[in-house]
């Protein structure tokens, strides 16, 4: 193989990958599928059939694992479970959820359930997979951060507080775990069509608003984001740490 196929390669390698059922998960699933890694996905409620046929087109393998983000308990014992089956290689933290509401109305309840989601689980699936990665020094954490890492948005403060940690947590585990050969990054999306995205596509002054100020003249799909996703998991990013790395069309430049 030459130089580019070595460096970005991911054969022989397994990729755990947190909700990859549908939007920028399952982009990143089959991105890093196509470089060669075989793929775990998991999931609470959503079907993984999809992405499991797409990353078998690959011709990898896709094996689906129940985990719920959304209960922070359970992660650690669930984890350490799994992995002691299935060593992974690259750690891939995309579950996310968003609950919208004026700041002044938002309910307890859901800022507790998209912190548990986006960062408490985060931070307790990244601790779990970090222990064995640390045993073998070696290994790839890829955080699904936001633009809202770096802004406030309006009406999401829970998603916006999450955000931001992720941010910082990336920075946090990289200072630690990089002497060990531990690479721990983040991506920033920018605006990319997705389900949680709909709302704001659907409100034709928003939307085009946001079309406006990104230089791209256009929203990003799931699969912008792969290419970033295979550097970021391969050898190719083995002295990059702690960095976010903004997929955004141009928005932060602007």
């Amino acid at each position: 193989m030459n130089y580019l196929q070595t460096t970005f390669s991911l054969e022989g390698k397994t990729a755990l990958v947190t909700g990859p059922g549908t939007g920028i998960g399952q982009g990143i699933a089959i991105a890093l599928a196509g470089a060669g890694a075989d793929i775990i996905g998991t999931s609470h409620k959503s079907s993984l059939s999809e992405t499991q046929r797409l990353v078998e087109q690959e011709g990898r393998t896709f094996t689906s694992v129940r985990l719920d983000m959304g209960k922070p308990g359970e992660i650690k014992d669930a984890a350490s479970e799994l992995f002691e089956k299935q060593p992974i290689d690259i750690l891939v933290n995309n579950a996310g959820i968003i609950r919208r509401e004026p700041a002044a109305s938002y309910a307890e309840e859901d800022w507790k359930s998209v912190l548990d989601v986006n960062l408490n689980s985060l931070f307790l699936l990244t601790q779990t997979a970090g222990t064995y990665m640390l045993r073998k020094k070696s290994g790839k954490i890829i955080h699904i951060a936001s633009l809202l890492s770096f802004q406030g948005g309006i009406f999401v403060p829970a998603y916006t507080a999450s955000k931001h940690a992720v941010a910082g947590l990336t920075k946090s585990f990289a200072n630690e775990w990089a002497q060990s050969g531990v690479q721990v990054n983040a991506i920033a999306p920018g605006y990319i069509a997705t389900a949680n995205t709909k709302p704001i596509r659907e409100d034709e002054e928003r939307n085009g608003e946001i079309l406006k100020r990104i230089p791209a003249g256009r929203w990003g799909e799931a699969n912008d984001i792969g290419g970033a996703a295979v550097f970021l998991a391969s050898r190719a990013s083995d002295y990059v740490n702690g960095h976010i790395l903004a997929v955004d069309g141009g928005w932060l430049a602007r």
